[in-house]
C-alpha cells in the first residue's frame, strides 16, 4: 500500500494517523506541493485531480482524505474509528466535516497562495488563517465538552480525532490562541500521547523539513 502525500499537508496526516491506528502497514510517495510536484504527469496518472492524499490500495486508488478513511475503516475494522452507537456515528462525521469541509479547505496552500496573490500581507494572511479556525474551533468545542469521554467524541480515537490532531497542528504553526479551546486541546493531547499518532507527526516523515 503507498500513501500520496505531503509531510506537512493536513489531510494526507489524518491518513497517516488512521493508518497507524490501524496498524497497516504503508509506503509513502511524497509530493512536494511548494514546488507543484503534484501536477507531475506521472502523478496525475495516479490522482487526475492532482492532490495529496492518494492511497495507493493495490487494487485500485483512492482519492480525498474522507473517502480513504471511510475505506480503510470498512477495510479494516479493528480497532473501529466509527462508533457503534448511530447518533455518535454521527456526531463524528459533523465533527470531521467541519474542519475538513469548513476550516481545512480555506487554510490550505493553494488558498493561502490564492490570497497572497490578491495582494495579502503576512499580516491579513494570518488574520484570514486565524478567522476560519477560530470560527470552526467555537463549534468543535462545544461539540467535545456535550460528547467528548476522553476523546473528541467518546472514549477511544475516531474520525473526528484523525482529523483534530492535523488541525491543531495547523493552529499553532499560525500561531492561533488556543485558550478558549481546552476541550479541543484535551482530547488532541489524548491522541498525541499515542505512539502511533507520534509517529504519524509531520516532523517525522521522510520528506520533512530538516
Amino acid at each position: 500500500m503507498i500513501l500520496h502525500g505531503y509531510w506537512r499537508s493536513s489531510a494526507a496526516y489524518r491518513v497517516r494517523i488512521a493508518l497507524n491506528l490501524k496498524g497497516v502497514a504503508f509506503d509513502q510517495a511524497n509530493h512536494d506541493l511548494r514546488t507543484g510536484a503534484q501536477r507531475a504527469a506521472d502523478y496525475r496518472a495516479v490522482n487526475p485531480q492532482a492532490l495529496v492524499p492518494a492511497l495507493d490500495t493495490g487494487d485500485g486508488v483512492v482519492a480525498q482524505s474522507p473517502a480513504i478513511l471511510e475505506w480503510l475503516d470498512e477495510r479494516y475494522p479493528a480497532p473501529p474509528l466509527l462508533p457503534a452507537d448511530a447518533f455518535l456515528r454521527a456526531q463524528v462525521r459533523a465533527f470531521a466535516a467541519t474542519i475538513g469541509c469548513d476550516i481545512h479547505p480555506l487554510n490550505n496552500l493553494r488558498v493561502q497562495q490564492a490570497v497572497r496573490g490578491l495582494g495579502a500581507d503576512d499580516a491579513q494572511m494570518a488574520a484570514w488563517i486565524a478567522r476560519w479556525i477560530d470560527e470552526g474551533f467555537v463549534a468543535l468545542e462545544a461539540m467535545v465538552a456535550a460528547h467528548g469521554g476522553g476523546f473528541a467524541i467518546g472514549a477511544a480515537p475516531t474520525l473526528a480525532d484523525c482529523y483534530l490532531v492535523p488541525q491543531l497542528y495547523s493552529a499553532e504553526r499560525f500561531a492561533v490562541d488556543l485558550a478558549p479551546y481546552p476541550h479541543l486541546v484535551a482530547a488532541g493531547a489524548a491522541m498525541r500521547a499515542l505512539p502511533q499518532v507520534a509517529a504519524a507527526h509531520p516532523d517525522r516523515q521522510p520528506d520533512a523539513d530538516r
